[in-house]
């Protein structure tokens, strides 16, 4: 179940409480709020999910937007859902944070207000203006992590270290089939090195190469033939298995 409950009446405030659930989403988890018109399913009964999504949250989010207290009577309604979800938060002792949706909203007084919602004048509200979002919308998080221990655990919790039998590969430009694993059982068709500055071990097997500008005659044979192309300088020496190399010739 959703650790915080969005309240929002449709028609004033549902953009920011759209904006609220996609923070805590990437915040937290996109399971960790409730939204009506994301969180209910099609065809399930949404009087039952409202009330208990309301009992199960640690938090209720309350907006209120510019229009929210013009909306005299369904504030009054006992069957309005605005009003119910609220007074359900009450009865269950869940806390309630009034959210002021921009900069015209005004705090709640109240006497403008019906009995059962009268408390909402009482509690410390936050404000969201959409001109300041990214900053507003960090401080709410912030009030949510603080308010439910929980959540600001996950955030805060340590990235495990890596398993270290896993593999960490990259791959830069590629003409043809690239293979990456850890264990290799099988053959691999060619093997391409390109600028190395160090040892180079290509594994068990037989190794061939071919070059234009061999000179002498030399003839190499065994479990490895190996002839080097382009200009190569200094030494080269080679060891596959047993040497079959006639008897006084160099390396």
């Amino acid at each position: 179940m959703p650790d915080v409950f969005i309240n929002y009446r449709t028609g004033d405030g549902n953009d920011i409480a759209a904006l609220i659930d996609n923070e805590l989403a990437n915040r937290f988890g996109k399971d960790r709020a409730f939204r009506a018109s994301r969180s209910i399913s099609p065809g399930s009964t949404y009087p039952d999910a409202l009330l208990t999504s309301v009992r199960r949250s640690a938090l209720v989010l309350a907006v209120i937007g510019a229009d929210w207290l013009n909306f005299q009577s369904r504030l009054r309604d006992p069957e309005d859902w605005v009003r119910e979800e609220i007074v359900e938060a009450f009865n269950c002792g869940v806390p309630v944070v009034p959210v002021l949706a921009g900069r015209r909203t005004e705090r709640l007084r109240k006497e403008r207000l019906p009995d059962e919602l009268a408390r909402l004048a009482e509690l410390q509200s936050v404000r969201l203006d959409t001109q300041n979002a990214e900053a507003d919308l960090k401080r709410l998080g912030d009030l949510v992590a603080e308010m439910i221990p929980e959540l600001y655990n996950l955030e805060h919790a340590e990235v495990p270290a890596p398993d270290p039998g896993s593999v960490s590969n990259s791959v830069g430009t590629v003409s043809g089939t690239a293979v990456q694993s850890r264990d290799f059982t099988g053959d691999v068709g060619n093997t391409v090195i390109k600028g190395s500055t160090g040892p180079v071990h290509s594994g068990q097997g037989n190794i061939y190469q071919n070059s234009r500008h061999l000179s002498g005659d030399r003839h190499y044979s065994g479990d490895g033939m190996t002839n080097i192309e382009g200009n190569q300088r200094g030494d080269i020496h080679h060891r596959f298995g047993a040497s079959s190399r006639p008897e006084g010739d160099e390396q």
